[in-house]
């Protein structure tokens, strides 16, 4: 299957350091965009939302030490765990909420995924499939109260009953935090494998277009489509049942790998940087989550 164009492994992936915390993987992201936009962090950070695949600590996030190595003081600090691959519009869903009830005017968002050099880096899990696209990284957005590049419009959609198709497991029935020999991993349920997957593929082509009806933007205006990146198949799936050519479903697959829910601001950095989004542009971002009890999609109009 590895030889086949939709199975064929990512050319490149980073792997976190063993002692390198989310908190690290944040602030190294974040200091160099506050230069790029000559803004200090120090005062300008009203709001620092995280989500982060792996926490480092069992009882909270890492939005306080991100914070901390920034050398900024939130007034408000809340870390997500529930958003998973679709994280990265849900964010941007309550930046703007929190902006416009007049409770923040400078939001900070992180996503990170961390389970490449530390999940997939135990010695069983290391030899299966996931382990060889799984990619780390970090994507951060700097949220303002103004409309220079303004997002449109955010869907989110909640599926509760399909949460249990997911869930950690270490072989010998042990709560995952507990002491045993076996190793930590994230199973499906089998049963329902092919179900799962169905949803994957539904999920990107659906919340997108309740999106766009949801704003009252054509799905043919938009100029490019950013999502997770699981694997070339969903990729391929997604945009063919959206319309899209491969030049607008913009990806990093080949370089980073499946980079959960990081993959979508990461993308998109990418991209803005490497000049392959014009000014003016419509974007729509987009991600889902889990066994499929979560997916987002987002719109931004784009002005470099």
């Amino acid at each position: 299957m590895a030889r086949s164009p939709l199975f064929r492994l990512p050319d490149a992936r980073h792997r976190v350091a063993p002692t390198e915390r989310a908190a690290d993987m944040v602030a190294a992201a974040a200091a160099p965009m506050f230069e790029r936009l000559g803004v200090d962090p120090a005062g300008n950070v009203d709001m620092l939302i995280t989500n982060t695949l792996l926490p480092d600590e069992c009882i909270t996030g890492c939005g306080a030490e991100s914070a901390y190595l920034l050398g900024c003081d939130p007034r408000l600090v809340l870390d997500l765990h529930n958003g998973g691959c679709g994280a990265f519009p849900y964010m941007l869903r309550i930046a703007r909420a929190m902006i416009a009830a007049g409770e923040a005017r400078t939001v900070l968002l992180a996503n990170v995924q961390n389970t490449a050099g530390q999940l997939f880096a135990q010695p069983e899990l290391s030899a299966k499939q996931s382990a060889a696209i799984s990619g780390d990284g970090c994507g951060v957005a700097y949220v303002t109260a103004d409309d220079r590049s303004p997002v449109l419009g955010v869907h989110v959609r909640n599926t509760p009953s399909f949460a249990p198709d997911m869930s950690p497991a270490t072989g010998d029935g042990r709560k995952y935090w507990a002491a045993g020999a076996g190793e930590l991993e994230i199973v499906f349920d089998q049963d329902k494998s092919k179900e799962i997957i169905d949803r994957g593929n539904r999920l990107i082509p659906e919340v997108v277009s309740e999106l766009c009806q949801e704003i009252d933007i054509d799905l043919t205006t938009v100029d490019f489509l950013v999502t997770n990146q699981p694997n070339r198949l969903f990729l391929r799936n997604w945009r063919r049942t959206l319309g899209f050519v491969a030049d607008q479903h913009l990806d990093t697959f080949d370089r980073y790998g499946n980079l959960y829910g990081a993959a979508v601001p990461v993308t998109l950095d990418t991209a803005i940087r490497e000049g392959k989004v014009p000014d003016g542009s419509l974007v729509v971002m987009a991600g889902f989550a889990h066994a499929g009890d979560f997916a987002a999609a987002a719109a931004l109009r784009w002005h470099n």
